[in-house]
C-alpha cells in the first residue's frame, strides 16, 4: 500500500528515511520536465505507492511483495489467474484433480517466452522445483507438493502428499520463467517472462519501464508500454496526477482523497480491499511470549475510535485476522477497550510496572502508517508500556522481518488469492516460523482446510483458525482499507483490484 504517513513525515527524521531508501531519484523525475517524461509516446503512467526493489519472480525476500507483485503480473504469467471472484485459465488451459494427491493441468499451445522460446511443461516444473529450493513468505504454499512432472510438452501433473484443495488458487503466485533461467540472477533487473510486457528499463525503487509484447498469446495489450515511477511523497503524486504527469495513482490516502475528487479530467473509484493493517508481536521473545501481555496490549487500543478518526470511510474495523470480504473469514468479538483489565493483565504476567519495547514499520506500507503508529504507541503509554518508534527503509524492514529481529511489527497485508489459505495457512503454522507463534492445535485444523474442497467444511476449518489467532492475541488487527484510485478520465477499461494489483494490460485511452 502506499502512505498518506509519507506525506505527513516531517523534518530530519523524514529526509533520513528518504536518503536511507534511495529515492533522491525521485526528484529529478519531478523537476522541470515533470513526471513520466522519459516514458514512450503513449505509455500508461501508473504510480503504485510502494517501490519496486527487485523483478526476481524467486527473490525470497519479494515473494509476496505487493509493489513487485504489480509488476510481475504484467512480466510473467501464472498456470491459473483470477479474474474477480473467479479463477480462469492463464498458461493452464483446464486442470483437474486425479483423486485425493494428483492435478493434472493443460497447458496452451502456442504461448511463447520473451525471447520467442515456446512455454513448455518442463519449465513449469522446472520453476515449481526451485521456488520449493528458496525459502521466503511462499514456501507453505508448496510445502506439501511432493513432485511435479512433464509427460509431455503441455501436460504437468503435481503430486501432493495429501489432499491439497488450495493448489489452483495458489498457482497464481507461481510465475512461470524459461527452464534455464530460474536460478539467473540477471532475473533480477532484466527478466524474462511471457506476460503482456517486457522489462525495458528498471532502477530499483525509483522506476519501472515495460513495453508491449506484440506475441503475447492474449493478444497486444491495449497501450504500447507502461512506465511506473514511484514518487515517495503522496502529496507530490497527487500532484503529478492532477498536472496529467500520471494516468493513474493508487492507493489514494482517505485523507487525500479530497484533493482529487472533482478535479477536472479526473475519476475517483473506491473498492473494499483485501489489504488490512496488523501489529504483529513477537511472539517468540519476552515478554510477547506470554499471552496475558499480548492480550493486555489488545485490550489498552481503542480501536473503533482510531480507525473512525483516522480512517473515516477509507477503512473498516476488523472483526479477524482477514478482511471479510476474503473466503474463510468468520467474525470474531472484538478486543474491548479496557485499560483498566489490560493493566491487570500486565501485573498477572509480573509486569505491573510495564516495559520497554519497540515497534518497526516503513512509511510507504499503507495509509496513515505513522499515524497508526503514533495512535498505538500513545495508548500503550497509557497502561505503562514505552514503545520506541523504528520507521525504517523497506530493504531493511524486510530483512529484519524475515530474521525475526523485532519486538512488534506493523504492516499491511493483501491477502493477494482472495483466500484464507494465503494468510492464514501461510503465516501461521508452526514450520512457518513468521512470529515466533506455535500452535499444534491450529496446527492440525489448518492442515485439514489445505486438504479440503471448496465448501462449507474448509470455510469452517479456516473459521475455526480465525478464532484461535484472534482469542491467541498474536497480533493487533485493526483496520481493513478501502483503496481509493485516481485516474485520467481519458483512460479506458480500468478495473479496481480488491488486491491492489489491476491489470493494467486491459487499460486503454480514449
Amino acid at each position: 500500500m502506499t502512505g498518506a504517513s509519507r506525506a505527513s513525515g516531517r523534518g530530519p527524521a523524514r529526509r533520513d528515511f528518504l536518503a536511507m531508501a534511495g529515492l533522491g531519484a525521485t526528484a529529478v523525475l519531478l523537476s522541470g520536465c515533470g513526471v513520466g517524461s522519459a516514458a514512450p509516446s503513449g505509455a500508461l503512467r501508473a504510480a503504485f505507492g510502494q517501490p519496486v526493489t527487485d523483478l526476481d519472480p524467486y527473490n525470497a525476500a519479494t515473494a509476496v511483495d505487493e509493489a513487485s507483485l504489480i509488476v510481475k503480473r504484467l512480466v510473467f504469467d501464472t498456470l491459473v489467474r483470477r479474474e474477480g471472484a473467479e479463477l480462469a485459465p492463464g498458461l493452464a488451459t483446464r486442470w483437474r484433480r486425479e483423486g485425493d494427491t494428483k492435478w493434472v493441468f493443460t497447458l496452451r499451445r502456442g504461448a511463447v517466452f520473451h525471447d520467442g522460446s515456446e512455454v513448455t511443461a518442463r519449465d513449469v516444473v522446472a520453476c515449481l522445483k526451485h521456488t520449493q529450493q528458496v525459502a521466503s513468505a511462499q514456501t507453505p504454499l508448496w510445502a506439501t507438493v511432493t513432485g511435479a512432472e512433464a509427460p509431455d510438452d503441455h501436460t504437468v501433473v503435481f503430486t501432493t502428499d495429501g489432499p491439497l484443495g488450495s493448489l489452483p488458487v495458489n498457482l497464481t503466485l507461481l510465475f512461470i520463467v524459461p527452464a534455464r533461467l530460474v536460478a539467473d540472477p540477471e532475473q533480477k533487473r532484466s527478466p524474462v517472462g511471457s506476460g503482456p510486457f517486457r522489462v525495458t528499463g528498471f532502477t530499483p525503487s525509483t522506476s519501472v519501464e515495460l513495453a508491449r509484447f506484440d506475441d503475447y498469446w492474449g493478444g497486444r495489450a491495449e497501450l504500447p508500454a507502461v512506465s511506473m515511477p514511484y514518487i515517495a511523497e503522496t502529496s507530490t503524486a497527487i500532484t503529478a496526477l492532477r498536472n496529467g504527469d500520471v494516468d493513474l495513482l493508487w492507493p489514494v490516502p482517505p485523507d487525500q482523497l479530497p484533493e482529487v475528487t472533482g478535479v477536472s479530467g479526473i475519476t475517483v473509484e473506491s473498492v473494499p480491499s483485501w489489504t488490512y493493517y496488523f501489529n504483529w508481536f513477537n511472539c517468540g521473545r519476552e515478554p510477547f511470549n506470554d499471552p496475558d501481555v499480548r492480550r493486555a496490549l489488545c485490550q489498552a487500543v481503542n480501536v473503533p475510535q482510531i480507525v473512525d478518526s483516522l480512517f473515516g470511510r477509507g477503512g473498516k474495523q476488523m472483526r479477524a485476522p482477514i478482511p471479510e470480504t476474503v473466503a474463510g473469514f468468520a467474525p470474531q468479538r472484538p478486543w474491548p477497550y479496557d485499560p483498566d483489565e489490560a493493566r491487570r493483565l500486565l501485573a498477572r504476567a509480573g509486569l505491573g510496572r510495564g516495559f520497554s519495547t519497540s515497534m518497526m514499520w516503513f512509511d510507504a506500507t499503507g495509509p496513515l502508517s505513522r499515524e497508526l503508529a503514533q495512535a498505538l504507541i500513545s495508548a500503550w503509554a497509557d497502561i505503562g508500556v514505552t514503545v520506541e518508534p523504528q520507521s525504517i527503509e523497506k530493504a531493511m524492514w524486510l530483512e529484519r522481518l524475515n530474521g525475526l529481529d523485532w519486538d512488534m511489527n506493523l504492516q499491511t497485508n493483501t491477502v493477494t488469492t482472495g483466500d484464507a489459505a494465503f494468510t492464514i495457512g501461510r503465516l501461521y503454522t508452526s514450520e512457518a516460523k513468521r512470529l515466533g507463534y506455535a500452535s499444534r492445535e491450529l496446527d492440525a485444523v489448518l492442515a485439514q482446510a489445505a486438504g479440503a474442497p471448496e465448501g462449507q467444511e474448509r470455510d469452517a476449518l479456516y473459521g475455526e483458525a480465525c478464532g484461535t489467532i484472534w482469542s491467541d492475541a498474536v497480533g493487533l488487527f485493526p483496520v481493513t482499507l478501502v483503496t481509493g484510485y485516481g485516474r485520467a478520465k481519458e483512460l479506458t477499461g480500468f478495473t479496481p483490484a480488491p488486491n491492489n494489483q489491476p491489470d493494467l494490460a486491459v487499460v486503454g485511452r480514449r
